[in-house]
This record gives structure tokens, sequence and C-alpha cells, in this order.
């Protein structure tokens, strides 16, 4: 019964952000709006991590799972991007770089800030 308690919380906030994707006109995919009302009902306390941790976690280790249909079907369009395919994967991997190479200055900053503030 937990397990369903949970997931109906997951699927209510996933619904509520299907509904606020329809009234705000702007481009940005409802999951987007899901993560932030998610995360908002955690700092603020509303959603307690023990309400949704045990479903949360069988979602993410099925992810992997998940993403198989979409890797199928992009390799039945293969064909047709065959002749974007290599600026395709040049994009790919120079976004990869600039986002470890971002993701690892901002993380070696805070570190330094949090080594300063404990010194202080």
């Amino acid at each position: 019964m937990k397990y369903l308690h949970e997931a109906v919380i997951i699927a209510s906030i996933t619904f509520a952000a299907e509904i606020i994707k329809f009234l705000l006109p702007l481009p940005i995919p409802a999951s987007i709006y899901g993560l932030i009302l998610l995360f908002l009902l955690l700092k603020s306390g509303v959603l307690k991590l023990e309400q949704i941790e045990n479903v949360g976690g069988l979602l993410l280790e099925l992810m992997p799972l998940l993403l198989v249909p979409a890797s199928v079907s992009f390799l039945t369009v293969l064909d047709m991007i065959q002749g974007m395919l290599l600026p395709v994967l040049i994009m790919g991997f120079v976004g990869t770089v600039v986002v470890m190479m971002v993701t690892g200055m901002v993380s070696q900053a805070l570190v330094r800030r949090g080594g300063e503030e404990k010194k202080a």
C-alpha cells in the first residue's frame, strides 16, 4: 500500500505539471515543470523525501530500460539522418565536454568557497 501511495503522489505531481504546461504558453516541457514543482515541494517541506523515496528509487533503477524505445526509434531513422550524423556527433561531443568543464569549475569553486568559510 505504501508503494501505491508514493506512486499516486508522483503521478499527482506529474499531472499538475501537465496542467501548468497547458496553462503557460512557454516552450518548456511538462517534465521540467514537474521537476521544479517536486523540488519546490521538497525544499518547502510540504513533501518529505520519505513520502516518495521507494517509488522514486524504483523509477531511477528502471530509467535505462525506459530509454531503450528511444534508442530503437533512433536506429530506425538512422538512414534519414545519416547525412547529418557527423555534425550531430561533433555537437554532442563538444556539448558534453563543455558541460563537464563547467560542472568541474563550478564544483571546484564551491569546494574552495566551503574551505574558506570553514577557515573564517
